[in-house]
């Protein structure tokens, strides 16, 4: 998983296995952030739909989680049309995830450890961040 900025510059990273669902993985990953401010907003996909995760964060972090409703959504809405305005940019979310896929060691995980290849994010992350600046 990785967090980007406004920018699509890369924020934090965190490697686990795919077991977990994404939802869980989201506390871990922003306490594995590079940089000491924590984000205003997270704009996820629909996979982020989670009234639990949208408390949690706002309680605890004051993070606002801004996800599209699942089709199949039993509970009442609550995200409306002005807060997913913002979800537009999420491209930029994945134009760092196609920034990634350019070092090989990344696309094909030759690594063996988790360890190794968080490594191999964080030197990609790296070269994204000195590319920029």
């Amino acid at each position: 998983m990785a967090v980007a900025d406004a920018s699509g510059l890369p924020v934090a990273a965190h490697v686990e296995s795919a077991s977990p669902h994404e939802v869980k993985l989201v506390e871990a990953t922003i306490e594995s952030s590079f940089v000491t401010q924590t984000p205003e907003r997270l704009i996820g996909d629909k996979a982020y739909d989670s009234d639990p995760l949208d408390q949690h964060l706002k309680q605890n972090r004051g993070i606002e989680m801004i996800a599209p409703h699942k089709g199949n959504r039993k509970k009442p809405r609550t995200q409306d049309g002005r807060k997913l305005r913002r979800y537009k940019r999420r491209w930029k979310v994945e134009r760092l995830f196609a920034w990634l896929q350019n070092f090989r060691r990344i696309v094909v995980r030759y690594e063996y450890y988790a360890e190794n290849f968080l490594g191999m994010v964080q030197l990609g992350c790296a070269i994204i961040l000195l590319r920029y600046f």
